[in-house]
């Protein structure tokens, strides 16, 4: 088992790694009868997607022997309507720079196609960007 998932009323849930014992809560957005005071589910998925991206970087980034310490991700998500649900993920991701155009080509595209942006929905737009501190 990976997670333990409590709800506790009010639109809130308290979600456990039980690995580690991390936690964290999640709240309905505003504009779902929340209150909007944490990450939504839907917020998470969104930014799961920074999460995988600038983690399978640095592994990559690891075995090229390239520092991306203080690389940043922006996230912006857009929900549809009938059904509810993410339409666009948005991604804006800022990299130091020193970083030799191979490599930014090879981080650019393991980035790309993480595991969690391989799982969305093909109907869910991507909008990826890197920039590239020099």
């Amino acid at each position: 088992m990976t997670s333990k998932v409590v709800y506790l009323g009010g639109l809130r849930t308290e979600n456990t790694h039980l690995a580690s014992g991390a936690t964290y809560i999640t709240d309905a957005p505003v504009d779902n009868h929340g209150k909007g005071e944490a990450f939504s589910p839907t917020d998470t998925v969104a930014t799961g997607v920074a999460n995988c991206m600038l983690t399978v970087m640095g592994i990559k980034a690891r075995d090229l022997e390239v520092d991306l310490s203080g690389a940043t991700a922006e996230v912006t998500k857009t929900m549809a309507a009938n059904p509810r649900r993410i339409s666009r993920v948005e991604v804006r991701v800022t990299l130091p720079g020193g970083v030799s155009e191979r490599n930014r080509k090879v981080l650019e595209q393991t980035g790309r196609t993480c595991p969690v942006i391989m799982s969305l929905h093909e109907a869910i737009e991507k909008d990826i960007t890197f920039h590239w501190q020099d």
